[in-house]
């Protein structure tokens, strides 16, 4: 599909006109009274476009309608404008400890029965937070739309009621330890907020993080809590977004009901966007725990929607935009980084354009080094200019995103959201489109010179600790700290109370549900053998194709783990006709993508492509898959940012849990105990030799199967698969696997990770392969009270009553022949061994007492209604297919799990949880600082026994 910008541009303005001028007198007619009908966009034919219904509540809330027929569910989005920017100097982290607020219950809704209600109606539920605005959202199926408004509204005009001390005192907990994990026990994690204070002036409201300084969420109060809910959570502050399958005068009129009543908060006026300039370069450093030096440079420059915007991301993407960059050729290819890259993230109010590079120590000696290249980077980039090809690429890949992201209700959604609350115009996908055609070379050059050319910046080194010696430049900036405001919001005045006119405590019931059509699948078989299966999805022109070839790091050697990676990699570069850079820059020009990868028991192919483009991207395929350049210059790169990549995963807590987890379960003479990364004797122990022969080994046709969702029929797409049907070679057997390892009772094991804020928590032991209908699915069932759903015991009891962990879960995972019982949480480092007790109580008090009849009967609404989420976007789809093509599953198997959801009895499940539960099989695994977490594990009564990762 060709995008015709200038004429879409038209057919939408036309078409917007005359839906308002036509419909604009029967609208006001037929609507509740106290709405306001504002504009209509409907469908441009054969154009990319999202139609939709704008509407106004009396109170000021933007209602926002868009229909899609195509699967019976619904997405409910309510996005605030406010965000970390609406924060003061001193109170930073209201607008996210208040996203977690809004989930604790309202006047109408009990404790914790927000994420019940939606997730016993079969939904998914969430909230994010950024700078700028807040949202939160569902989707559920469409039964169920008038029970997400009351839940929604409720908070929005019932919420002070509810809000307690004790709440807030267990969120402020749980958001410390969303820090703690996100940021503090993460590598660079406390990167964005150190380089921002450095970047913004002091008292900008981008100076701060989003998730706040510690320091200003302990000196937050509930009345601090309560006046920020107050002045910023108004109705006219918000836009209620869905989208989906309704009927439309009937979602009116519960919109209008159960929001209507809402009095407007205080006014809110647009933050001012004042241009971010520096006065000289600023070097900033910190160390970390590390292990690659890291180096990220920052320029100020405009803002979202500024007339700059589209020229400062293409100027990006020639630098640092994959492959084809400045940035790759000079650092990544010449073995300087092992990543590197450069990008122009946009705010509300401000931008800046950034570049940063992972080092390789075999090859760059410092940052300073590396900050050298950059710069000579850009001076080239000066000399060079800009092509048509830079033009053409940065503009087919942002059309073709623009696709892919309307593939599910939820990406329509979420665009018609932010850019109704940024810019009072939901509808911007044309305007944007043409932003980017419009762009020029002399545009591109303009904003180089503008913004980029001889101007300060930001330069930032983060180091492993106790090598400062490896910095760029010594740090010559120091932020200032400004007074803590006296309050936590200006700005308020008193409003109304909220009064309803009628019972507000009754949920609404929701109708039947709606009926459920599985994907129409279609199966055939290449000349060679090669099984495909299919389905169509007409949601919009792309294809996506899946090759999956049994073996992966099942198939390779133990003393050459990673080589199942490592090939993928090497397959992901050159070809004997081209450069791994001009195969890049060829998918770019047709906005598509192909990835080969590797997992435990396969590798994979992933193609990702417009429907018009498909055979100029399978061509690509080709050439990739039966023609790999194995180059031994690209062998040794992948190989070097291979080990220097999993020496930085290794500073990863939860890496380092998973690869022990498995290496105490399975062993180390056993491929699943050995991570499928490799270690970095294996990888240092790989020749190019070694992945040729693995090459021959796993990419054969007898290994191979094919999944395919596409907008094309079956007989339309067929024939292009004949380019896998010369593929050759039977299939490669894969070696059975040893027996899992048995451990002494009473034993916890331990792995060092000096000076972690958090301990990682992993419980355990080999439980059930992989089966659709019998136990492996009947313990999913049994395991969703305790761990599996987010008002799980476990999650309930760890989060929201103790505070110890920012999630906590219980998981049965399986594949053909193995399979796992897993406990994990991240909980404070100070109350690990606490932790560890209410795991285990939970887990055998379940055991031996088993779920009860509320929560069977929770488990069965939720698990029964959430079908209608589970096929909706190709990919899912196509997931869908794998799973009845991998495991030889009858096409109506989900029938049958129906049936099993409705019949099976509280006692069977019981019985499972108690043959599957048992505590003296689990094994029990800490990641976290010995030296403050051992003492407190012994005083339990345990054995402690300290481990390492095989290197």
């Amino acid at each position: 599909m060709k995008l015709h910008v200038k004429k879409w541009l038209l057919a939408c303005a036309i078409s917007a006109a005359l839906a308002g001028c036509a419909n604009d007198g029967q609208q006001a007619s037929a609507l509740p009274q106290g709405i306001s009908f504002i504009e209509e966009v409907a469908q441009a034919e054969n154009q990319v476009s999202i139609p939709y219904k704008k509407y106004q509540l009396a109170n000021g809330l933007t209602v926002i309608l868009h229909q899609d027929k195509s699967d019976p569910l619904v997405h409910v989005d309510v996005t605030y404008h406010v965000g970390s920017a609406r924060e003061l100097a001193g109170r930073s982290g209201f607008a996210h400890l208040f996203e977690h607020m809004m989930f604790q219950g309202s006047q109408h809704v009990a404790d914790e029965q927000h994420f019940k209600v939606v997730t016993e109606s079969g939904g998914t539920l969430n909230g994010t937070t950024n700078t700028d605005r807040t949202n939160y959202f569902e989707t559920v199926p469409s039964n169920q739309l008038e029970k997400m408004l009351w839940l929604e509204s409720d908070r929005m005009g019932f919420l002070l009621p509810a809000l307690t001390d004790k709440k807030f005192e267990v969120q402020r907990e749980t958001v410390k330890n969303e820090r703690a994990q996100r940021i503090d026990n993460r590598p660079y994690g406390r990167l964005n907020e150190r380089f921002n204070q450095a970047l913004y002036p002091a008292g900008h409201p981008y100076s701060w993080p989003v998730i706040g300084w510690p320091e200003d969420l302990d000196r937050a109060t509930t009345s601090d809590v309560k006046h920020f809910f107050q002045r910023w959570y108004g109705p006219n502050n918000a836009t209620l977004t869905i989208g989906g399958d309704f009927d439309e005068a009937q979602t009116l009129a519960w919109i209008n009901q159960y929001f209507g009543e809402i009095p407007r908060g205080p006014e809110v006026k647009p933050d001012e966007k004042t241009k971010v300039t520096l006065d000289s370069t600023r070097y900033i450093s910190m160390e970390d725990k590390v292990h690659l030096p890291l180096l990220y440079i920052g320029f100020p420059t405009v803002y979202a929607q500024h007339q700059d915007e589209a020229a400062l991301d293409l100027l990006a993407n020639i630098l640092g935009g994959g492959k084809t960059s400045l940035i790759y050729k000079n650092l990544v290819k010449e073995g300087f980084a092992v990543q590197a890259g450069a990008s122009h993230p946009c705010q509300e109010l401000a931008c800046q354009l950034s570049l940063y590079a992972v080092a390789n120590p075999a090859k760059a000696a410092s940052l300073a080094d590396i900050e050298a290249k950059v710069n000579q980077t850009i001076a080239e980039f000066e000399q060079r200019g800009v092509t048509d090809a830079d033009l053409q690429k940065v503009k087919v890949q942002f059309e073709a995103d623009t696709i892919f992201g309307m593939q599910s209700v939820q990406g329509k959604v979420s665009a018609l959201a932010a850019n109704q609350t940024f810019f009072g115009q939901p509808n911007m996908i044309g305007s944007d489109l043409a932003r980017y055609a419009n762009v020029s070379k002399a545009d591109v050059m303009r904003v180089f010179n503008t913004y980029i050319k001889n101007k300060p910046m930001v330069v930032m080194s983060i180091v492993p600790e106790g090598q400062k010696q490896l910095i760029a430049h010594a740090d010559n900036f120091e932020p200032t700290m400004l007074p803590i405001a006296q309050e936590a919001v200006t700005g308020l005045t008193q409003t109304a109370l909220t009064t309803s006119s009628f019972d507000r405590s009754k949920m609404p019931v929701a109708s039947a549900a709606p009926l459920l059509t599985v994907p129409k699948l279609w199966q055939s078989q290449l000349e060679n053998g090669i099984s495909v299966m299919g389905t169509e999805s007409h949601e919009t022109p792309t294809v996506e194709l899946l090759i999956y070839l049994d073996g992966g790091h099942r198939l390779a050697p133990l003393d050459k783990a990673g080589i199942a990676d490592l090939t993928a990699s090497m397959l992901n570069e050159s070809s004997l006709k081209r450069s791994s850079e001009e195969l890049a820059g060829a998918l770019d020009m047709l906005g598509s993508t192909i990835s080969f990868g590797a997992s435990s028991s396969q590798s994979f192919i992933k193609v990702s492509s417009l429907t018009e483009h498909l055979d100029a991207t399978l061509a690509l395929v080709e050439e990739r898959l039966f023609s790999p350049g194995f180059l031994q210059a690209d062998f040794d790169r992948v190989k070097q940012q291979a080990i220097q990549g999993l020496q930085h995963q290794l500073s990863d807590p939860n890496f380092i849990a998973s690869s022990g987890f498995n290496q105490l379960l399975y062993g180390r003479q056993n491929p699943m105990g050995v991570s499928s990364s490799g270690t970095v004797k294996s990888l240092s122990a790989i020749t190019l030799d070694d992945v040729k022969q693995y090459y021959q080994q796993q990419y054969r046709a007898g290994n191979a199967q094919i999944v395919v969702v596409s907008d094309l029929s079956q007989q339309q797409i067929q024939p292009k698969l004949a380019v896998f049907s010369t593929w050759q070679g039977e299939a490669t057997k894969v070696a059975q696997l040893p027996a899992a390892l048995s451990h002494p009772k009473n034993t916890v094991y331990l792995i060092d990770k000096p000076g972690a804020a958090q301990s990682v928590i992993t419980i355990g032991k080999p439980s059930l392969s992989y089966d659709a209908t019998g136990d492996f699915f009947k313990a999913y069932l049994m395991n969703y009270p305790l761990g599996g759903a987010f008002n799980s015991r476990i999650n309930l009891n760890l989060r929201e009553d103790k505070g110890y962990t920012y999630g906590a879960r219980t998981v049965f995972n399986g594949s053909e022949d193995s399979g796992e019982f897993m406990a994990y949480a991240s909980v404070r480092s100070d109350v690990t061994a606490d932790a560890l007790v209410e795991f285990v109580k939970e887990i055998k008090t379940y055991q031996t007492e088993g779920m009860t009849e509320n929560e069977l009967r929770f488990m069965r609404n939720s698990i029964a209604q959430s079908q209608a989420l589970e096929y909706e976007t190709p990919y899912q789809k196509a997931g869908f297919l794998r799973m009845i093509q991998r495991y030889q599953l009858d096409q109506d198997f989900t029938l049958k799990q129906d049936e099993i959801v409705d019949r099976i009895t509280l006692t069977q499940l019981n019985q499972l949880a108690a043959k599957l539960l048992n505590m003296d099989d689990m094994v029990f695994l800490v990641v976290g600082d010995k030296a403050s977490v051992e003492p407190s594990l012994q005083a339990l009564g345990y054995q402690v026994e300290t481990v390492t990762l095989a290197d």
